[in-house]
């Protein structure tokens, strides 16, 4: 990616207070190219649209002072939420890069007016739009509210969420070796209603990802998934910056897991 990926990871905040500023024309350009072809590993395309908010009628009641909205749109076939949360973020990674707010936003939207402006077919899923803009210098109370609600700033430690070879033995960022900082940039990751389903167990050169399920599917499928896939990017994309190669695979190891847990995928690395 031609983006600071590891510097916009961490410049990340979920923005739902806008300046009002008009997005210029550069910032739109940037984006619509961008956005004209942004890859995942999963071999699903994924459609965006940067949305103007006044000709599309498009809004969320959380959002103030935004005129534009990214929002993309998948077909309903298999990994079709992991692969759309990873082309997702990486999208709003480079928003960010680009001194850009940004907030995924999956239930409140304007639902009906997205999926118009984008053509959404029957076989076809809108999980997720974001606004984007340029952030207020201070949050609405709205929204300082919503963050602590949800606790937005408080993410599980490491040890928590990622494994060494099995469940039963936490993981230290020491022994997490070449992964480290990418389960780092895992761990961080933005998520509905911050609720990290993310876990990893770590054998050898192989990451094997499973997903906490504690939200139920809904109309545009698990929204966990997608929430797997933005992490799926933060921890591909920093393992590239870092100059390492690897491949996903799906290769289920068979490990016994806790409760609501699932298999999703599995990182080799190559070098």
């Amino acid at each position: 990616m031609q983006f600071p990926v590891k510097d916009s990871i961490l410049k990340r905040k979920s923005v739902r207070t806008f300046n009002g500023n008009p997005l210029s024309e550069t910032d739109k350009s940037l984006i619509n190219k961008f956005i004209e072809n942004v890859p995942n590993p999963f071999g699903v395309p994924v459609a965006f649209k940067l949305l103007n908010a006044v000709e599309y009628s498009v809004s969320s009641p959380v959002v103030l002072g935004a005129d534009h909205f990214l929002v993309a749109k998948v077909q309903r076939m298999e990994n079709y939420e992991i692969a759309l949360g990873y082309s997702f973020e990486t999208a709003c990674l480079y928003a960010v890069s680009l001194g850009l707010g940004t907030v995924i936003l999956g239930g409140s939207l304007s639902r009906a007016a997205f999926e118009k402006a984008l053509d959404v077919r029957e076989n076809e899923a809108l999980p997720v739009a974001s606004p984007v803009g340029y952030t207020a210098k201070e949050r609405s109370i709205r929204e300082t509210l919503m963050r602590k609600g949800v606790k937005a700033d408080r993410r599980l430690p490491f040890e928590k969420l990622f494994f060494d070879s099995s469940f039963e033995i936490d993981l230290t960022k020491e022994k997490a070796g070449d992964f480290a900082e990418a389960l780092e940039m895992v761990r961080i990751a933005p998520s509905a209603v911050n609720m990290q389903p993310w876990r990893a167990v770590v054998s050898g050169k192989t990451v094997h990802f499973y997903e906490k399920k504690s939200i139920k599917d809904s109309s545009i499928g698990d929204v966990q998934k997608v929430d797997m896939g933005i992490a799926f990017a933060h921890f591909d994309l920093t393992m590239q910056e870092n100059d390492h190669k690897g491949l996903f695979v799906f290769s289920d190891p068979g490990l016994s897991m806790p409760a609501n847990t699932h298999y999703i995928v599995s990182y080799n690395l190559v070098s």
